[in-house]
């Protein structure tokens, strides 16, 4: 089976299957070896990780195109890109499609927030006219090759407009061919819960860590019809406390004694990079 059409069978499930975000092929590796079945290239894991900057739009197509090709070459899960707003009108978004699907992509997700983007949690965002997305939206459809990649229409409408504006607006998306839709940063479960009642299609909930909308558990949004919830950063938020606690420490006390227990072992390290592999491979090819 391919990838494309692995995530178009877990969408259709509608079992809320969990998916983490990774910013690298090294997460990536360690929610394959944990066992989920699908991992999502985060657009705002990319700007943190990558640029260190926050995710108001920096990345630039390329860029996340990279990332996408390192992870597809570590892991075999069906990737889900996040595309932002297709990086800009619908001519550019005819190659954002062509260049992500090369570089690996499953599903790819485009947004309807005016370019540049920010964050579906922060503050003084915008939406561009629904009228202009759906032409974007009809772009993506007719520039993927693989007729089973996922096109994932997303709308930041909720915290612009009101709830009711942006359910129109991810109607009028799967009018125009999407494959799921994404309603962002609904802000309760009531509206959750309606969100995957009044669309027909496969439904993305996003859960943030400190962001709008609360985290009912897995049973309940699968009980709601969603088809997959997106921890996008939960990887790279343990990263980080992980990094200040431990780099702290070291600061303070000179070694990394008090804080042995936050690390991986040398060898767990090597085994989440499958070395073995690579020394398998130098041992194959190695001149006698």
């Amino acid at each position: 089976m391919r990838a494309t059409q692995s995530l178009k069978s877990i969408l259709a499930r509608r079992e809320a299957v969990s998916v983490p975000g990774a910013a690298n092929s090294l997460f990536a590796r360690v929610i394959e070896d944990l066992g989920y079945e699908a991992v999502y290239v985060t657009g705002a894991g990319v700007a943190n990780m990558h640029l260190g900057a926050p995710d108001i739009g920096l990345t630039t197509v390329t860029e996340v195109a990279g990332a996408v090709a390192a992870i597809a070459d570590a892991v075999n899960l069906p990737i889900i890109v996040d595309a932002d707003t297709g990086f800009g009108n619908a001519v550019n978004m005819v190659r954002t499609v062509r260049l992500l699907e090369r570089a690996g992509a499953a599903g790819i997700q485009i947004e309807d927030q005016v370019f540049p983007k920010k964050c579906g949690h922060f503050t003084g965002k915008d939406v561009i006219p629904a009228t202009e997305m759906v032409q974007k939206v009809k772009a993506a459809v007719d520039a993927r090759r693989d007729g089973d990649l996922q096109i994932i229409a997303r709308t930041d409408a909720r915290a612009i407009e009101d709830l009711d504006r942006a359910i129109e607006r991810a109607r009028a998306y799967i009018e125009a061919g999407a494959d799921a839709t994404f309603v962002e940063a609904p802000v309760s479960a009531e509206e959750l819960a309606r969100i995957a009642r009044d669309l027909p299609v496969p439904q993305v909930a996003n859960i943030v860590f400190g962001g709008r909308t609360p985290d009912p558990g897995r049973q309940a949004l699968a009980g709601m019809g969603f088809s997959i919830v997106l921890y996008a950063n939960a990887a790279l938020q343990a990263a980080l406390k992980a990094s200040f606690d431990v780099l702290g420490a070291l600061k303070r006390d000179g070694s990394l004694e008090a804080v042995a227990d936050r690390l991986a072992s040398f060898e767990e390290r090597q085994r989440a990079v499958d070395k073995e592999a690579w020394d398998a491979r130098e041992a194959r090819y190695r001149i006698a």
